[in-house]
């Protein structure tokens, strides 16, 4: 059952970002930014109040760079498509379970990132989750 809700456009539009961002990080690493995403969707806190579509999420200002790349523009395949519906779902993955921010740094992952704390990195990513003091939130949106 669905956590978000997503017609067949935004799903396409959800695994065409998954593909963008981190093809290059295998099936779990496009997996790790669809909870990301889902996560920014669900928290309403920080940088994300008020992001309730995929749409709204995918395309807020500065929040993904594959947007401005031709790579993101192409069509949703099949395989990325079942990624995508997956965290739709609601199936989480450790580091970014709770994250609300990931990035790839030339080197070594920060400690902090927008103030928030490190959680670890997966292959080139590093991911970072809020404090329960700044969203209290994204622990309690899924049951």
């Amino acid at each position: 059952m669905a956590v978000v809700k997503a017609s067949s456009s935004d799903i396409n539009l959800l695994a065409r970002l998954l593909r963008a961002e981190a093809e290059g990080e295998g099936t779990q690493g496009m997996l790790l930014v669809g909870n990301v995403g889902i996560n920014r969707l669900r928290a309403n806190c920080s940088d994300f109040k008020g992001i309730r579509t995929i749409p709204q999420m995918v395309y807020q200002p500065h929040a993904f760079e594959a947007t401005t790349k031709g790579y993101f523009y192409q069509r949703a395949r099949t395989s990325e498509r079942r990624l995508a519906q997956k965290v739709i779902n609601g199936e989480r993955y450790w580091p970014a379970k709770f994250s609300l921010w990931y990035f790839k740094p030339p080197g070594d992952c920060p400690q902090t990132w927008y103030n928030q704390p490190f959680v670890a990195r997966f292959k080139l990513h590093c991911f970072y989750q809020p404090t329960a003091e700044e969203c209290e939130s994204v622990y309690n949106t899924f049951a």
